[in-house]
């Protein structure tokens, strides 16, 4: 396994990442992975290297980049509920700096690096997103159909808004498949949210499953969390694993 950080040239600075790939020459098939609020640290890394033993190439970028570098929260505000809300606080200046337009741009970037390095090849790669990670994966796969082939999504937020950008409406760009793992009674994704999602892909034809993770929280799968759900990430990893292997 060769897990190295990178540096990426993107539309407005240089984003900071994690780049893993299999021992060996390859060439190996991408996987972009999108990350949660909390941004890059030990557990993505250990996410991505699982996803490389089967036999991929994965990209982690800093999606933050332009608002800061290096490790954006400590492991406290992690588990202290208390701290994790003075985290949010920080955070949530750097989401809403996140524009659709400028996570567009970025993916452009990203992919460009990730073929352009030595062992991966130049196929279409798959999107995971966490959280909201997994909102802006939608909008990625929306702008690149044609070089990302699937998309999964983990208790993503923010994915139905009443906005003219809301990212459940472009979804008729749609080419490859989606799954989206949707948290149990998750106020940033709510039962009619997740309704107007499908029913914006089976308008569109899009193939894609949509399943709530019964008693799982919004951000069950981080395990470095107070959040984690144990049965919930198992399951993620199973639907995850089925994705990669069928398409």
């Amino acid at each position: 396994m060769q897990t190295t950080e990178v540096q990426i040239p993107a539309p407005d600075g240089t984003a900071e990442a994690y780049l893993v790939k299999p021992d060996g020459d390859g060439p190996f098939p991408g996987v972009l992975f999108f990350m949660d609020a909390f941004g890059l640290r030990p557990r993505l890394a250990e996410m991505a290297e699982r996803i490389a033993e089967r036999g991929y190439a994965v990209l982690v970028p800093n999606l933050f980049y332009r608002s800061a570098s290096g490790p954006l929260i400590t492991p406290e505000e992690l588990t202290d509920a208390a701290k994790r809300d003075a985290a949010f606080g920080r955070l949530g200046p750097m989401m809403q700096a996140l524009t659709g337009e400028r996570i567009v741009a970025d993916t452009g970037a990203y992919l460009d690096f990730f073929a352009a390095q030595p062992g991966v090849s130049a196929e279409p790669v798959v999107l995971v997103g966490y959280c909201m990670g997994g909102r802006n994966g939608l909008r990625a796969i929306t702008a690149y159909p044609d070089r990302i082939k699937a998309l999964a999504s983990f208790h993503a937020g923010g994915v139905v808004t009443d906005t003219p950008d809301s990212p459940h409406l472009s979804v008729g760009a749609i080419t490859g498949e989606v799954y989206f793992g949707h948290a149990d009674n998750d106020s940033s994704m709510t039962a009619d949210q997740i309704k107007a999602l499908e029913s914006a892909f089976d308008e569109a034809g899009v193939t894609y499953t949509s399943e709530v993770y019964e008693g799982a929280p919004h951000g069950f799968t981080m395990s470095d969390t107070a959040m984690f759900h144990a049965e919930g990430e198992q399951r993620h990893w199973v639907e995850l694993f089925a994705l990669l292997d069928r398409i």
